[in-house]
C-alpha cells in the first residue's frame, strides 16, 4: 500500500497529491493521511470517481486516514444521455445574497433566483458553491430545499470544503457534496458557459 501524508496542506493540494499518487502507482492500494473532514470528503470523492473503493479511518482530531482499493467499484458515466451538442451551464454562487445593497432584499433575490433555475431546463449541469455562497447549502437555510429539488433533479451541487471549514458548516450542510479549487476549476474549464452570480 502507497501511503502519502497531506497533513497540513491547503485545499486543493490533499486531491492533487493523492492524484499524482495514483497517476505514479497505478492499480496500487493508497492510503492518504489528512488532518480535517473537508479534506477527507474532497480525498474520498476523487477516489471514487476513479473507480476506487475506499474507507476511512479516524485515528486523532488531526489524523484521518482515508484508504483507497482500485477498481472495488463502478465508475459513474459522466452525462452518458447527453448528445455531443448539449449545453453544460455552470451556475458559480459567491455569496449567500444577490447583489450589493441591504441583505435582506439580497436574500429574497438569491431565493428567487434559485428557483428560477430550473428555466435552463436540462442544460444546467451545475452549481458551485463559494465563500459566504456555502451558507445556502446548510440545514438553517430557507434555500435549502429549493437545493435539494435542483439535486434530485439531477443538477451537481458542489460546496467549496474550505469555505465550509471557515464559516463552521461542515457537519450543517444539507444539500450537494463538498468540493475543492481542483474541481471548481474543472468544472469551469469543462463547462460551456459559466454563469456567476
Amino acid at each position: 500500500m502507497i501511503t502519502k501524508d497531506c497533513t497540513g496542506l491547503a485545499c486543493p493540494q490533499p486531491v492533487m497529491e493523492t492524484r499524482d499518487t495514483i497517476t505514479a502507482n497505478p492499480g496500487e492500494a493508497v492510503e492518504i493521511i489528512v488532518d480535517n473532514e473537508a479534506a477527507r470528503q474532497n480525498v474520498t470523492r476523487f477516489l471514487e470517481s476513479q473507480g476506487y473503493g475506499v474507507t476511512a479511518e479516524t485515528e486523532s482530531e488531526r489524523k484521518i486516514i482515508v484508504r483507497g482499493e482500485p477498481g472495488a467499484c463502478v465508475i459513474e458515466a459522466v452525462e452518458a444521455s447527453k448528445g455531443p451538442d448539449a449545453q453544460k451551464i455552470v451556475v458559480f454562487i459567491p455569496a449567500a445574497c444577490l447583489g450589493e445593497g441591504e441583505p435582506e432584499l439580497g436574500a429574497k433575490l438569491m431565493l428567487n433566483f434559485l428557483k428560477t433555475l430550473p428555466e435552463f431546463g436540462k442544460d444546467l449541469w451545475r452549481i458551485i458553491l463559494v465563500n459566504s455562497g456555502v451558507k445556502l447549502a446548510s440545514n438553517d437555510s430557507n434555500t435549502l430545499p429549493v437545493l435539494k429539488a435542483l439535486e434530485n433533479s439531477g443538477v451537481s451541487i458542489l460546496v467549496c470544503g474550505t469555505c465550509l471549514e471557515y464559516y463552521g458548516l461542515i457537519e450543517k450542510k444539507g444539500v450537494g457534496q463538498t468540493t475543492n479549487m481542483l474541481d471548481i476549476v474543472t468544472s469551469m474549464h469543462l463547462a460551456t458557459k459559466v454563469v456567476r452570480v
